[in-house]
Parts: structure tokens; sequence; C-alpha cells
């Protein structure tokens, strides 16, 4: 259908590819939440299934617009708020309590919603931004999916551990054709939204769980933010780190470029397999060792620990990059 009506993707400069690609893999992953939440709606006992089919219609609405005639950023924004409305329109996922988070405990409901909003925007644009060679956005999906399944999983939350586990396996079952010849496929925009919206929700829901429920795991109630910041640890230092290059050269954060950390890799002659599974054990290892500091730092420490890991990541990538021009020059030679 993609080939008949020429919806392929056509390869540009910033593409990591070489011939025109169907992008409607989200179109699927949307039929396959669908369909699981259908058949979880018997373990839903807070009813959360009705808010998260209806945010998830917009969001494939959105994301299907954008795969088929690039929608405004302006335009992507709105309807990912609306969204996130509908999902903090549920009375389980509102809280007052900021866990004593840098000094702050009680702070009005209309506030932590507020900041819940630029959390979850957060988690949905660094996702979407990551999604550049075949296989990264499924492996960091994954390595995401699996720990937030483990969190809800050892509270007995059965509903979301299920729903992880469902999108595991949906994005196991997508890698076999975004890595395939011959049958290869995108997500697009439509799927990459679609999990990075996921991730969003299933991170604020960790989020406004009561602090009771907290008791059998070790890390400090107030880093429950550090938390959710390790488990998206490498799209999130991904964007900040693009952004931060195209703040300092004076151009819009918003414009397109090749300064992502998959771009780095490929222009040093990384194959697309290396990149995603380099990344994916990157996103694991930083983020088992950052939930290790939130055992023992309060958030005034992890804040600075945090810092210097994002210094750290910057440089590291910093002088890749600099490789990597290095030997473009040297080709063109």
């Amino acid at each position: 259908m993609v080939n008949h009506h020429d919806l392929n993707e056509i390869p540009g400069e910033r593409s990591a590819h070489v011939k025109a690609t169907p992008t409607m893999g989200g179109l699927a992953f949307f039929v396959v939440l669908m369909v699981n939440m259908f058949l979880l709606k018997h373990m839903d006992l807070e009813q959360m299934g009705l808010n998260l089919t209806a945010a998830l219609t917009l969001i494939f609405v959105i994301g299907l617009k954008d795969d088929l005639a690039v929608s405004t950023p302006r335009a992507r924004l709105l309807i990912e708020i609306l969204a996130l409305f509908i999902i903090l329109m549920h009375p389980t996922y509102h809280s007052t309590s900021f866990d004593g988070f840098l000094g702050f405990k009680q702070v009005p409901t209309w506030l932590l919603d507020g900041i819940h909003i630029i959390i979850a925007l957060t988690i949905i644009n660094a996702y979407n931004l990551i999604d550049g060679v075949d296989g990264l956005a499924s492996a960091l999906g994954i390595s995401m999916f699996s720990m937030l399944g483990f969190v809800f999983f050892s509270m007995g939350l059965n509903f979301y551990w299920l729903l992880c586990l469902g999108l595991i396996f949906m994005l196991l079952a997508f890698m076999r054709y975004n890595f395939s010849h011959w049958q290869k496929i995108f997500m697009g925009d439509t799927g990459s939204l679609i999990i990075g919206f996921c991730i969003a929700v299933l991170s604020l829901k960790f989020l406004t769980i009561e602090t009771t429920a907290f008791s059998e795991f070790r890390f400090k109630i107030e880093n429950r933010l550090f938390i959710i910041a390790a488990i998206v640890v490498v799209p999130l230092f991904d964007m900040l780190r693009v952004i931060g290059i195209r703040l300092l050269n004076r151009q819009s954060p918003f414009i397109a470029d090749r300064n992502h950390i998959h771009h780095v890799l490929l222009d040093l002659g990384w194959a697309h397999y290396k990149i995603a599974l380099l990344l994916g054990v990157l996103n694991y290892s930083l983020a088992i060792g950052i939930i290790f500091l939130s055992v023992h730092f309060n958030s005034f420490q992890m804040t600075l620990a945090l810092l210097v890991i994002l210094v750290l990541f910057f440089m590291i990538f910093h002088r890749l990059k600099l490789r990597s021009l290095k030997k473009h020059e040297l080709k063109t030679l």
C-alpha cells in the first residue's frame, strides 16, 4: 500500500539510508497497542485504558500526519500537550508531593502537573530525535520498557508491567523488518511518537505512585525523578547535547543537523546494528550506575553527579565528532 501510494521516506542529507523505504511501522504499533489494551482490560483495575486509548489516538493522528506531510513543531507540541492532559485527567496521575527533591516537599497540584507535562514532553521528543539508524530506537525502547516493567512487576501493578512486556515483544518483532534488506520498514514519526509517549506515560505513573509503595526499593525517595532520568539517559543526554551545540552556534534548537550521537558514530564508519547495540548497552549501563548512586546520594549530590556524567558525555562525543570530521577531510583530499 505504501509503495503503491508512493509514501516512502526519500533519503536526504541527514538520512542514514540510500533508498526509499516505507515509514508506516507506527501504524502497526497503534493497532497492536489497541489489541493489547483490549486484552488487558480485565487487569486495568484503575480504569486507565480509556484515557490511554484516547491520548494514543491523538498521538497516532499527529504522527501519521507528520509521516504523510510534515507538521509544524507548534502543531505537534499542542497535540502532545493535549494528549498529556487527557492522561492527567485520571485521578491516579496526580500528586502534591515532590518527595523532598532539592528540598521541596509539598507543592500545589497544578504546579506539579505542569512539571510532569514538561518532563513527559522532554521524554517524547528526546526519543523521537534519537530515531536515526536501524534498530536504535527499538533497542533503546526495549531497554527502557524492561526497566520500567521490572519496577511495575515488583510493585504488583499487573496492567503496567504486562503493557511493558507487550511493547518489548512488539519492538523485537519490528526489529526483524527494520534490519531486513528486502522487507525493510521504518517506524516513522508515528512509531517514535507512540513509543515515546508510552515511555512518558509510564514514567509519569512511576512519579505519581504513592510513596509507601516504594518500601521494597533501596533508593532514596527524593531521587525518584533521577530514576526516570536514568531510564531515558541516552536519548536525554543526546537531546541536551544537540540543543547545546545549536545554541552555541546561534542556531534555532529546532533546526535539523548531523550532530546526534548516532550521526557521529555513522560518520566514523560504524554499522547500524553496532550503533544500536552500543547505545542500548550504554543506556542500561548508565542507568544501573545512576540508580546505584541514588541509593547513597541525596538529590543535591545526584544533581551534581548527573552534571558530571553529562559533561563527560559531551566531552567524549565532542572528541569523536572531531575525529569524524578529520576522517571526512582526509577522504576529500
